[in-house]
């Protein structure tokens, strides 16, 4: 077994009871928005709730702000998605490419001025990286939370950073998490797809 496999596991088999238990229930969250269940934002909540302490602990400091945002985003797809549109089912939607050209580049810029004030105010590990997949993260879960179709698409690129960036702090569990994020963020889009309300 290399040392790095050799690493991984034994992050694996230290893995904490609290980091467990965020895992099933961002697991449960992830599963239960691919098929458009408004019992994905309870366990979203309680979730992100446990990733709030996990995160402070690690100096991980733009992945605890941001879990305090997911939070807020819980009680918000909640209501969104129980709102729907005419009191009906929230449609699956998509935007046009110039929609997310001007998001990402809207992210870009949130990306650097977050990672600025992280370096230079905090003792924040990674903080352009940590930065960047956080203000993604921001503007990503809006995009869940109207059903946007391509927030899928998104997912796949933040989660995917996100695994190197929780290796690198002793966090295997949560980046087998996210690696499963990255499997499920595909599955989503295609299931979501199907659902695609015509423009």
């Amino acid at each position: 077994m290399s040392h790095f496999a050799q690493e991984v596991l034994d992050q694996l088999l230290a893995t904490s009871p609290l980091e467990g238990a965020a895992v099933v229930l961002a697991v449960a969250y992830l599963w239960l928005a691919m098929r458009q269940s408004q019992w994905c934002w309870p366990a979203a909540l309680v979730s992100t709730l446990i990733y709030v302490v996990l995160f402070y602990d690690v100096a991980l400091l733009s992945e605890s702000v941001l879990n305090l945002y997911y939070m807020a985003m819980a009680g918000y797809g909640w209501w969104s998605w129980r709102q729907g549109t005419q009191g009906g089912r929230l449609p699956v939607n998509a935007r046009p490419l110039g929609w997310h050209l001007r998001l990402i580049a809207v992210g870009g810029l949130l990306s650097l001025g977050w990672g600025y004030l992280m370096a230079n105010h905090t003792q924040a590990a990674f903080p352009y990286l940590d930065g960047a997949t956080s203000c993604f993260a921001v503007l990503t879960t809006w995009m869940v939370t109207r059903k946007v179709l391509e927030n899928w698409l998104y997912w796949v690129v933040i989660d995917g950073v996100s695994i190197w960036l929780y290796l690198q702090k002793d966090l295997a569990m949560t980046a087998l998490l996210f690696l499963g994020y990255v499997l499920m963020a595909l599955s989503g889009y295609w299931s979501w797809r199907r659902d695609l309300q015509p423009a």
